[in-house]
């Protein structure tokens, strides 16, 4: 019991203790807040009055800014109005002056209407002094030369016309001599800036095509056994195979330069494939053919884009790219008929005509020479004829069609193509005669042949020493071939004008095919 009340004596000692202590540093802390309170408090009015201070300088100095731009605007204003009163005191001057101007100028108009009156009163009164005058000259005139004042007029007007026709007539023949001699030194000097402005590179067309060979091994391939892939090679293509000891070549010859360059491009597919035998000459002979579509659309689309043509239907593109195989007189007609296109469009922009119609018709006033049934006498109504359907311009029509034909020209571009014609034609080396002679006379061996029933196809080879023919061998037996060459061997000799015998064969031939 003693401990407890000791303990609780202990406690409530304590406690007593503990609130004496907490109530002074309670005490101390309540000053030093207090303290603190009023440091804090005189430190925000001292930034209250700072910051006042700060906002009224900030207002006065707006305050100042804006009386400043007011000031300016007012001086800005004033200035405008001072310029616009100065403005207007000049203009009222100048309308002063203006209105002293009009006011002296009319003025001097009415005094100068005065003079003007007086002096048309004076010329007026001159005026009939001088026709009294001159009425009494006439009647002493006509006392003194017994004609009357129309029978003068009538006599001089009759002595001045006639006059004036004589003049008129030496005037007419001087223009006239020196037109003529104007023309021909400016046509001169026309078709020799053309032809100077032409650069062409013409060759004569060759009758034989060399094939290069990667070795001259490939000759015994050529040949082959006992002569049978190069015999097989000539009938298929038509033309002369020369082995000769020309190193790493062959040479193809033939008169016809379509079928010269079939039998090229076909030896050059066989070379290069290695594989040569009579069947592979014939496929390879037919698919070169099947290709030339492809082949005379490239030519044609190369040669009118050299010379700046665009627009050409396919067919014509096409059917240009043949005259690359087709000569006139040794001249190569593609080469021929380009160079008559630039020439044609040089001389038609030197005569301010349509340079662009004159190089069409040149490059096609030939192109019926390679229309399918046409021959020299009508190859320009069928050139005429099949461009026609794809709706060329007709002054290129009438151009086509004029050259060879009577037609009348409706435009002198036909004249240009003629003109271009004869340049091309005329130049020294662009023709040789014996070379066309030499062609026809090949033409007319294959037409002869061509003529009989049966024949399939005709070659005239060897320089026109010899015919080759192959027939159909379902439509003759061997009597019927003997017979064959005999008679075509008579239609030859009456029909063309060699000085050479010219060797008739006729080959038939009898293929079975069958496949295990």
């Amino acid at each position: 019991m003693t401990d407890i009340v000791v303990i609780f004596v202990i406690f409530i000692v304590s406690f007593f203790l503990g609130w004496l202590i907490n109530s002074l540093l309670g005490k101390r802390s309540l000053t030093t807040a207090k303290k603190k309170a009023e440091t804090i408090i005189q430190d925000a009015q001292s930034d209250i009055e700072n910051l006042k201070k700060e906002k009224i300088l900030e207002a006065n100095e707006e305050a100042y800014q804006q009386k400043q731009k007011l000031e300016e605007e007012f001086r800005a204003k004033r200035n405008s109005l001072k310029t616009l009163e100065n403005d207007l005191l000049t203009k009222d001057n100048n309308i002063d002056r203006k209105a002293d101007l009009v006011a002296k100028k009319e003025r001097d108009l009415f005094i100068n209407e005065r003079e003007l009156n007086n002096r048309e009163h004076s010329l007026n009164n001159r005026q009939k002094s001088l026709e009294e005058s001159i009425e009494e000259a006439n009647k002493k005139l006509e006392d003194l030369s017994g004609l009357t004042s129309a029978e003068a007029k009538q006599l001089l007007m009759e002595n001045l016309t006639e006059e004036a026709k004589k003049e008129a007539a030496h005037l007419i023949y001087q223009i006239s001599q020196d037109a003529k001699a104007n023309a021909k030194d400016e046509a001169r000097r026309i078709i020799l800036s053309a032809m100077e402005q032409i650069v062409s590179n013409h060759t004569i067309e060759s009758t034989v095509s060399t094939v290069s060979l990667p070795s001259d091994d490939m000759k015994g391939r050529i040949i082959g056994k006992e002569g049978r892939n190069i015999r097989a090679f000539e009938i298929v293509t038509g033309v002369d195979v020369i082995v000769d000891d020309t190193p790493q070549a062959v040479l193809l010859s033939a008169f016809d330069p379509y079928r010269r360059e079939l039998a090229k491009l076909t030896m050059e597919r066989l070379v290069s494939d290695g594989r040569i035998h009579p069947g592979r000459i014939e496929e390879a002979h037919e698919k070169v053919i099947s290709e030339m579509d492809d082949h005379f659309e490239e030519i044609g689309e190369h040669t009118l884009h050299e010379i700046g043509i665009h627009g050409f239907h396919t067919d014509i593109v096409k059917t240009l790219g043949k005259l690359k195989y087709r000569s006139s007189y040794g001249q190569n007609v593609l080469q021929h008929c380009r160079e008559v296109s630039e020439l044609a469009g040089i001389l038609a922009s030197e005569l301010d005509l349509d340079a662009n119609l004159a190089r069409r018709a040149g490059i096609l006033h030939k192109i019926g020479l390679v229309v399918p049934k046409a021959n020299e006498s009508n190859f320009s109504k069928a050139g005429h004829e099949f461009v026609k359907k794809y709706g060329l311009n007709p002054i290129v029509l009438n151009a086509i069609l004029a050259y060879g034909d009577k037609t009348e020209a409706n435009s002198p571009i036909p004249i240009l193509i003629q003109i271009a014609e004869e340049i091309s034609q005329k130049r020294p080396g662009a023709r040789r005669e014996v070379i066309e002679s030499y062609v026809k006379r090949l033409n007319a061996l294959e037409e002869a042949a061509d003529s009989f029933e049966g024949v399939r196809n005709s070659y005239a080879i060897q320089a026109g020493k010899e015919v080759r023919i192959i027939i159909d061998h379902n439509k003759a037996d061997d009597a019927v071939s003997n017979q064959l060459a005999t008679d075509i061997a008579k239609r030859i000799r009456k029909q063309v004008d060699s000085n050479n015998q010219i060797k008739v064969s006729i080959i038939r031939e009898f293929r079975s095919v069958d496949y295990a």
